[in-house]
């Protein structure tokens, strides 16, 4: 009884050590005007030509009647919802929402110089703190708005970090997180102090403001080089445990996925691991393995991953990689989806990718639908019949609906024909002194026959391969992969 309450306390100190740590971050809650930019020139009139080319394709086959709702809208409505859910996770209160659409960006101040001054005028009358734009802003853009704006201007990317930073609880997920924001901080110091002085005019002419920009510069990158080196000590020491897991082969699997698509109550319902479960985006940053019995009794290492979202900076990308590493050694991905998500097949894209970066996009996956239990019953419906599909399995985390096929699906892809660690036959004469070989197959394997002569224990066995090699000086007759 204790075993089983044990990760239910760690899952609700967790859950208290984050509601604790969020009040503190919130003791004032910054009020925020987000700004959202669609750019209506070239790239909508082609989403809007892919779109009328799909509606097309569908009504020839007869699935719709009428054409759909241009998908450059659907984009941008979901999109922006998607930033309303980065600002409450980062702590924001929504005080105002404004959107602009134009042909291109100003280069400027990204919005045109009407709407800034809305803007300006937005800040004022709702008393807001800062800004947030739901777009990348170049140096000269963000110098340009922190001039014009009355209060604290940033971008995408700035907010995307400042999320990561909250979430970042071990030593490594801080390395990363101050390596991702060193990294975007260094070119925007560029043209700082230039109204003060200008670079080769002669004696003199390098002001107080120039230097103070090339110590910065300097300090900075001193400190990009320390974070490296520390992360680079961490990467050794994953290698040398990864070194160790390999001298015991075990498969990895790795959940991968839209940020906020249940990875990590997946983790929980698969694990008992008792890890932190949040509607809040990027509650996961470290990566966390557990391992999962399979019913052929093969055992694998299932990792849970930070999560990916739509424009996912690439410095992110690269300053996580430590963190990634287990994707790209994983045997097989799964992907789990938000099924109740309305963009479904567009995260479905951005997932892709990122594991493209990653060198992960040829690996095996199975589609994990979940949270079916927030869809209707003709949805549903919809959903089970694409199970079975191929690699496809509809769950749901909460309920723990479907697990058990995910589970037989997992088992059957890590041990099926050309698999990572197939199904092996063998025949074993081992001492009744070697308690210990005797014990890890009975474990992990399955006893066809056992018969005992004097001193010595006959094993006909069915079992992963990887498992089964490792006895192989007791064996009399070559394992057999294949044979399950």
């Amino acid at each position: 009884m204790a075993d089983t309450q044990k990760p239910r306390l760690l899952v609700e100190k967790l859950r208290q050590a984050d509601e604790l740590r969020e009040r503190s971050l919130n003791a004032h809650t910054e009020k925020a005007v987000l700004v959202a930019v669609e750019f209506t020139g070239e790239r909508r009139r082609l989403s809007s030509v892919a779109a009328q080319a799909r509606a097309s394709a569908a009504i020839d086959a007869g699935e719709i009647d009428t054409p759909a709702v241009p998908q450059a809208d659907l984009d941008f409505e979901a999109g922006l919802e998607e930033f309303r859910e980065l600002a409450r996770s980062a702590g924001a209160e929504i005080a105002s929402v404004m959107i602009q659409r134009r042909l291109k960006p100003d280069p400027a101040l990204l919005v045109g110089h009407g709407k800034a001054e809305e803007i300006a005028a937005m800040i004022e009358s709702t008393g807001a703190d800062l800004v947030l734009f739901d777009h990348d802003l170049s140096p000269s853009q963000l110098r340009n708005l922190d001039e014009l704006l009355p209060c604290r201007v940033i971008d995408r990317t700035q907010l995307i970090l400042d999320i990561f930073a909250r979430h970042a609880r071990t030593r490594e997920g801080q390395l990363q997180v101050e390596l991702a924001q060193l990294e975007y901080q260094l070119p925007r110091l560029a043209g700082k102090g230039k109204a003060m002085s200008q670079l080769g005019g002669g004696i003199g002419t390098r002001g107080p403001g120039e230097t103070k920009l090339e110590t910065d510069r300097r300090r900075i990158r001193v400190r990009i080089d320390h974070v490296k080196a520390q992360l680079e000590q961490v990467r050794r020491i994953r290698r040398q445990q990864r070194a160790r897991r390999e001298g015991v082969p075990v498969p990895v699997v790795a959940l991968v996925g839209y940020t906020n698509a249940g990875k990590s109550t997946l983790f929980n319902a698969l694990t008992e691991a008792g890890v932190l479960e949040s509607s809040r985006m990027f509650a996961t940053l470290d990566p966390k393995l557990r391992q999962l019995a399979l019913p052929s009794r093969r055992k694998v290492l299932l990792s849970d991953t930070v999560g990916f979202i739509r424009n996912l900076p690439h410095t992110l990308v690269t300053s996580f990689r430590a963190t990634l590493e287990e994707v790209e050694r994983a045997e097989i991905l799964l992907h789990v989806r938000d099924s109740s998500s309305p963009m479904m097949d567009e995260q479905k894209v951005q997932v892709e990718k990122v594991l493209g970066e990653l060198e992960a996009a040829r690996k095996p996956v199975i589609e994990v639908m979940n949270k079916a239990d927030l869809l209707s019953a003709s949805e549903r419906a919809t959903l089970w019949q694409r199970s079975g599909l191929g690699d496809v399995v509809t769950v749901s985390a909460k309920t723990g609906e479907g697990l058990s096929r995910l589970i037989e699906l997992i088992d059957e892809r890590i041990g099926g024909e050309g698999a990572a660690d197939p199904t092996a036959e063998a025949e074993f004469r081992i001492p009744q002194k070697q308690g210990a070989a005797l014990a890890a197959i009975e474990a992990g394997a399955f006893i066809e026959k056992k018969r005992f002569e004097g001193n010595l224990v006959y094993l006909h066995v069915k079992g992963p391969a990887s498992l089964l090699g490792r006895y192989r000086r007791f064996q009399i007759a070559s394992a057999v992969p294949g044979h399950a």
